[in-house]
């Protein structure tokens, strides 16, 4: 059953990420794109929420989850703590709100693969990931309904990562993520000329822009667990970002473009390529605004748990010299985020859905972006299942979640995003070096 639910899942997953790009959102024509990576499913079901660290989920938050105490647990027929692997994917419909009109758009993307290895109080993982995601189509309309100008975008920035983490205590836990980031932002822009009479010019202009990015960036996590009665448990972490750069390989051509207003093809007939170098431009650095978040919560050990959590970034701090603009301005970001889980009993001998994990959330965050004065802002609540699956014993689960939120505003002309998501894992639990027995 595990085999056919990992095929399964692998399958989906694959055609998602293959069949459409990563996102459909406007939004994504700012920055270096919509940021993809937001946890695990399981967190991404609590509203984002990623306090809770256990011994049998991947936390790809907080670098801290991969330690563990040096001790065998009841849990595992007092064996040491499992492998954990996962896998992701999401599907997102949008619907597009303006003040002239409504349009909806559809994306599926992979959302992550990774692996955790415990040694003793030492852990380690690593993995891939879409860190963001471009994926746009944007049209800009006269009082008059003639087309003005015409932006096309898509790419992103993946990240390979390794961490490691150190149980130093039974209570405290810290560890360090050290990703490699990688990609490519491709977009093009038209602004399109008419005639005196009214009529569009034969021949248009295009500029078509592209950016291969890479760098560094570390992540710090900190987790602290403590019983403070006999049933209760206080879990609090904290993780932290410093400031990073990403380099910048640009380049810029200028094309002669006809466009075909019945099926909206675009034909190119030459193309120019621009002297950045003379500019400044060819290589550029990009800079990644640091992150702290903090959080804490309060639950009953494999039975229910309540948390929040605060993130804060200096998303003022970032530039981006190749695609600014003049309507749009960054600020300090920051998100709030409530969730948790309830399992009605975790190792229950009959009624499968006694073991089953139910999640929920929400999250309101200021995103930092800010486009004709107006900050976009994002409200988002969530649900959850996890599954059992496979052997009871390594306590595996096949992950649902379900996503719902708004993002940005119809105010100043701007586009406000109604979405649903609906995402899909599997963390599965293994022993890679059992030692056999025989009588």
């Amino acid at each position: 059953m595990i085999k056919r639910l990992i095929v399964i899942c692998i399958t989906i997953i694959g055609s998602c990420a293959f069949a459409q790009q990563g996102t459909s959102s406007p939004y994504s024509f700012y920055g270096i794109g919509s940021l993809k990576f937001k946890g695990t499913v399981e967190n991404r079901s609590m509203g984002g929420l990623s306090v809770y660290l256990d011994s049998i989920h991947v936390n790809l938050r907080n670098p801290a989850s991969y330690g563990g105490k040096n001790l065998k647990s009841t849990d595992f027929n007092n064996e040491s703590r499992p492998v954990k692997f996962t896998i992701a994917g999401t599907t997102s419909d949008l619907t597009l709100k303006s003040d002239t009109g409504e349009s909806k758009g559809s994306s599926s993307s992979y959302d992550y693969l990774a692996i955790a290895i415990p040694v003793g109080r030492f852990g380690f993982g690593f993995g891939l990931l879409p860190y963001t995601s471009v994926g746009y189509k944007l049209e800009d309309f006269s009082d008059d309904g003639d087309l003005q100008s015409r932006y096309r975008g898509d790419g992103g920035i993946n990240k390979v990562f390794t961490g490691f983490g150190y149980q130093v205590s039974d209570k405290l836990g810290v560890g360090v993520d050290v990703s490699y980031n990688f990609g490519n932002i491709r977009n093009t822009a038209i602004i399109v000329q008419y005639t005196p009479e009214g009529n569009v010019v034969q021949y248009q202009t295009r500029e078509n822009n592209r950016a291969d990015l890479s760098g560094l960036n570390l992540n710090f996590g900190l987790s602290y667990k403590t019983m403070i009665s006999d049933n209760l448990e206080l879990s609090t972490t904290l993780t932290y970002a410093p400031e990073s750069r990403l380099k910048s390989l640009n380049q810029r051509s200028v094309s002669t473009v006809t466009i075909n207003t019945v099926n909206d093809n675009v034909a190119v007939f030459n193309t120019i390529e621009s002297d950045l170098e003379a500019q400044g431009l060819n290589e550029t650095e990009l800079v990644i605004p640091s992150r702290l978040s903090v959080g804490g919560g309060i639950g009953k050990p494999k039975s229910w748990f309540v948390g929040t959590e605060l993130t804060f970034q200096n998303t003022s701090n970032f530039s981006n010299p190749l695609f600014s603009n003049q309507t749009t301005s960054f600020e300090n970001s920051s998100q709030f985020t409530v969730g948790g889980f309830f399992i009605p009993n975790y190792n229950a001998f009959s009624g499968y859905f006694k073991r089953v994990v139910y999640r929920a959330g929400f999250n309101f965050a200021n995103t930092g972006l800010v486009i004709k004065n107006e900050s976009i802002k994002e409200f988002g609540i969530s649900f959850g299942l996890g599954l059992p699956v496979g052997k009871r014993s390594l306590f595996s689960n096949a992950n649902l979640g379900f996503e719902f939120g708004q993002r940005g505003t119809t105010n100043q002309n701007l586009i406000q995003e109604n979405y649903v998501n609906f995402n899909v894992s599997l963390s599965l639990n293994s022993r890679w070096f059992t030692q056999r027995k025989y009588f």
